[in-house]
């Protein structure tokens, strides 16, 4: 393996990994396959370089497991990778797109967790997927029902209430097989549900840290929303700004300018879509709570709102609430809803 190779790239998979290696020019030097056991020996012999790993699942384990190592490693997001993709599409090629990625100092980075955010990242996902299948679940009872005759009012607590005296009624018209049926889907809602309320509880405890405490303060963030911060940033101080966080998630406008002329369009999508609809989610709330409140930011949303509309005014809202929450972790500051003179940081 040539000692010359200062940037690595590495394709990482289930099975097989593959790791090409270059000099700074983009010269490619060597390329190696490695199963998964044998990944950590192969770097182990290495001297320390610069690795870039496309994120992906996985990616963030080997990232912390290769920087013990020694190694200088930086997680690419794929949108990042893509585009030095030369050839046909194989893993020894994107390994050295990764590589190439690696090597421009104008590459953007995605920041490596640690393991209590995903531990944290991991709850918030597992909510995230009941409260899916408890949709999909409701969704399918309504659509059985309606087979009988029954639609229910919109809204899960109207739902419950409907669903239940209906099945209560000994006139409701159904079989006894298909009322088994019907009692046998409520408790699988049922259970659904215990379980998000165990999550939810397990999450309304993470938030009692002190830094949760200080973001909750910020108009529209919840428990959900704070934690949810928490556990995607590990150092607020990887975004050089407010700005690069609110792009990094997708909340600034999409771009694509030429001859002179600027032309913005919706916001970009990119990044977190998880915590950026959580953003816009709390920023709806708050916009709709806002009323004649001193907040700053919400008399801003709120004259925003008037001379746009609503939708628009709570994304710009959500972006504010981003820049605000970097703000608020990079610099240590808790949130204040009215500036003055006495107010100001130093």
């Amino acid at each position: 393996m040539n000692a010359n190779a200062k940037v690595v790239g590495l394709d990482i998979a289930k099975s097989v990994f593959v790791a090409v290696g270059q000099e700074r020019d983009g010269r490619r030097v060597w390329h190696r396959n490695a199963k998964r056991g044998e990944v950590l020996r192969m770097f182990r012999e290495m001297p320390a370089m610069a690795v870039g790993i496309e994120a992906c699942a996985g990616s963030h384990y080997w990232a912390r497991e290769l920087i013990a190592l020694g190694h200088d490693v930086k997680l690419i997001a794929a949108q990042h990778t893509r585009a030095f993709v030369t050839g046909n599409k194989n893993d020894t090629n994107d390994a050295a797109a990764i590589a190439e990625a690696r090597s421009r100092s104008s590459t953007k980075y995605v920041p490596i967790n640690t393991p209590a955010q995903q531990d944290l990242q991991m709850l918030h996902r597992a909510r995230s997927a009941l409260m899916s299948e408890r949709v999909a679940m409701i969704n399918r009872i309504r659509a059985f029902a309606t087979e009988y005759g029954q639609v229910f009012d919109k809204g899960v607590a109207r739902f419950r209430d409907g669903l239940m005296a209906w099945l209560a009624d000994p006139e409701n018209g159904l079989s006894g097989s298909a009322l088994m049926t019907f009692r046998e889907l409520k408790e699988q809602l049922d259970d659904k549900e215990q379980r998000i309320l165990a999550y939810e509880r397990r999450l309304n405890q993470a938030a009692k840290d002190e830094l949760a405490q200080r973001l909750m303060e910020v108009p529209g963030v919840g428990p959900l929303t704070a934690t949810a911060v928490l556990a995607t940033i590990a150092d607020p101080r990887h975004f050089r700004s407010g700005r690069d966080f609110a792009a990094n998630l997708g909340l600034v406008p999409r771009e694509h300018s030429s001859g002179g002329k600027q032309r913005l369009y919706g916001i970009t999508h990119r990044g977190d879509s998880y915590l950026r609809t959580l953003l816009i989610h709390g920023a709806r709330s708050a916009l709709r709570c806002a009323g004649n409140k001193t907040d700053r930011q919400l008399q801003w949303a709120s004259s925003l709102a008037v001379r746009r509309n609503f939708n628009v005014a709570a994304v710009a809202l959500a972006n504010k609430m981003a820049r605000v929450i970097w703000a608020i972790l990079a610099h240590g500051r808790s949130y204040v809803p009215v500036w003055s003179n006495t107010t100001r940081p130093a």
